[in-house]
């Protein structure tokens, strides 16, 4: 409870988050991968994607991304590859075998998802995650201009 006598929604959120996340990245480790690996290849599946619009897209910075990108090649998950459509351009490609991966860590994805959700009554599941989609598509989709803002987090896209 705040100074006021409402609930801290930043504080419920943040450690929701940080619950849901610590989980999702224990689990995607038994089969060595990330969260972070996991948004990248599952971002460029079925798109040609270069490197900044992904970084862009799942909100992680380019040093990140090139580290990210240079652990799933050397692993065999994804290739840099020229784009079809800019010849100065590298795109990500994911290879079967992450493609293989990514199956993977939507199956591992779903079995968290669920049983984090089976934990609340069948009334209040999809009360939350609509509210949470409202909040982010609406309200709380577009940041705020900041002097100095909380560090950047990547999304990790456990968007399943």
């Amino acid at each position: 409870m705040g100074t006021k006598g409402c609930t801290d929604l930043m504080m419920l959120l943040h450690r929701t988050g940080h619950a849901l996340e610590t989980e999702l990245t224990a689990r995607l480790a038994e089969i060595g991968l990330t969260p972070r690996a996991r948004c990248v290849l599952s971002t460029a599946l079925d798109a040609e994607r270069t490197q900044s619009e992904i970084a862009e897209q799942i909100s992680i910075d380019k040093t990140t991304m090139v580290v990210t990108m240079d652990a799933l090649e050397s692993a065999g998950y994804a290739e840099r590859r020229p784009s079809a459509t800019d010849r100065r351009a590298r795109v990500v490609v994911v290879t079967d075998s992450g493609r293989a991966l990514v199956a993977k860590a939507d199956d591992v994805y779903e079995e968290v998802v669920a049983s984090v959700l089976g934990s609340l009554p069948d009334d209040e599941r999809t009360g939350l995650v609509n509210g949470l989609t409202r909040l982010v598509e609406g309200r709380l989709g577009a940041v705020v201009p900041c002097e100095k803002p909380p560090r950047k987090r990547a999304l990790r896209q456990a968007i399943g």
